[in-house]
């Protein structure tokens, strides 16, 4: 239904300030704020649940997975050792 409506300046401010707070458009709120108002329940919006897909690793064997970050700690320690060697002298 589409209808003309004047706000009191306070009331356009509160609606203002919902619809910063929502992020939602004009309409919404407004509608959202008389559902309130008036007692009805506001639809809930349908949210697809969150799912996470696993894939496997593909890690060799004797790499365990948990023990990732000491690996990675122990290629860069070689890697910096690589680096820093002694050079002999020109």
């Amino acid at each position: 239904m589409r209808t003309t409506v004047t706000l009191d300046k306070d009331v356009e401010r509160l609606l203002r300030e919902a619809m910063h707070n929502s992020r939602a458009g004009f309409k919404q709120t407004l509608n959202a704020a008389l559902r309130r108002g008036l007692g009805g329940a506001p639809p809930r919006p349908r949210r697809r649940p969150f799912v996470i897909r696993a894939q496997p690793l593909g890690l060799r064997a004797g790499l365990d997975p948990a023990r990732l970050n000491s690996l990675a700690d122990d290629l860069d320690i070689d890697a910096f050792l690589g680096r820093h060697r002694a050079r002999p002298a020109p």
